[in-house]
């Protein structure tokens, strides 16, 4: 058994004191969360991404009027 590993003993000590921490009722639905979430996660590690969020056709389309330029304002501003 190396450093990190863990053993039979010390997964029966850990499981005890869960037992004793959050009781009988409680643990089963929190192992059953924690089961989700696992499932939750290698499904969307396994899944390809949604289709990437397209951008805003606003921002790309040109106005329907052009901006004034600065002769048409140089114009103006001599009148």
């Amino acid at each position: 058994m190396g450093l990190g590993s863990i053993g039979f003993q010390e997964l029966l000590i850990i499981l005890l004191i869960l037992l004793i921490i959050f009781g009988g009722k409680k643990l089963p639905e929190l192992a059953q969360g924690l089961g989700k979430g696992i499932r939750e996660f290698k499904k969307a590690t396994r899944e390809p991404d949604e289709e990437p969020p397209r951008p805003r056709q606003e921002l790309y389309e040109p106005q329907n009027e052009p901006a004034p330029s600065q002769h048409q304002t140089s114009n103006q501003q001599a009148q």
